[in-house]
């Protein structure tokens, strides 16, 4: 875990602070103890006062991901990450797989609205054509693991809402609306901080990190059916690349 965190960037201490210690926390850095190191021991490797680390290791404590253990220091709860697969026919449930007893996939708004530029490029349509844009939210076994914004050719596939409703899943509804299969054309990977928004969907802290991955799924024919942003919590899932 690298030395002391940059002062004057705009990020607080506490929260870069948190960031390293669950990136250690997931490359197994205290496997052999269990704990996290002591506050004097964290506040004199990253060069800040005690109060600073505090506020770290609360902020992961309310994400579940450590708890203080009266009388013997900070013990890590959980550092298992789900492993999601990004292949030729990404799908979420079968990604999951089981490694989660329940799966749910809740719509949480939808409208018929313009494509803009960005989403007239994912699908490969005309900027302003319709299409249905979708909110939705990831859990398994109960715990938020993505949140999605997601654009169809509203055209084709206008039904969708409903049909997510019912299934609770894309490929489910695709299949209600005549699409029996599809494929994954692009996937493009980035990492940011959390916003208020999917702060509170994917129930996390502050500061917290999400995996971006930007999307298009055609069908056979190679023509796009959906584009979409999807926000996972990097503590709780991690990408395998496959072929």
């Amino acid at each position: 875990m690298a030395g002391q965190v940059q002062r004057k960037t705009g990020v607080a201490l506490w929260r870069q602070i948190a960031d390293r210690i669950r990136q250690a926390i997931s490359a197994g850095a205290y496997d052999e103890t269990g704990m996290v190191p002591p506050e004097t021991m964290l506040a004199l490797q990253f060069g800040v006062n005690r109060h600073t680390v505090r506020s770290a290791i609360a902020a992961l404590a309310q994400e579940g991901i450590v708890r203080a253990v009266q009388g013997r220091g900070t013990l890590i709860e959980r550092k298992e990450r789900l492993n999601f697969p990004i292949t030729k026919r990404t799908r979420f449930t079968a990604g999951i797989g089981e490694q989660a007893r329940e799966m749910r996939g809740l719509l949480l708004s939808y409208s018929q609205e313009k494509a803009d530029a960005d989403v007239a490029r994912g699908l490969k349509i005309r900027p302003g054509e319709p299409v249905i844009r979708m909110e939705t939210v990831r859990k398994a076994d109960g715990r938020p693991v993505s949140c999605a914004t997601a654009w169809f050719p509203a055209g084709r596939f206008g039904g969708m809402p409903d049909a997510y409703k019912r299934t609770e899943s894309i490929t489910k509804a695709f299949a209600e609306l005549g699409l029996s299969d599809y494929v994954r054309a692009t996937t493009e990977i980035t990492a940011v901080h959390a916003d208020e928004a999917d702060t509170a969907a994917l129930e996390l802290t502050p500061g917290a990190i999400l995996l971006i991955t930007k999307a298009t799924n055609t069908d056979l024919e190679g023509v796009p059916v959906q584009y979409a942003i999807s926000r996972f919590a990097a503590d709780r899932v991690q990408f395998t690349i496959e072929n």
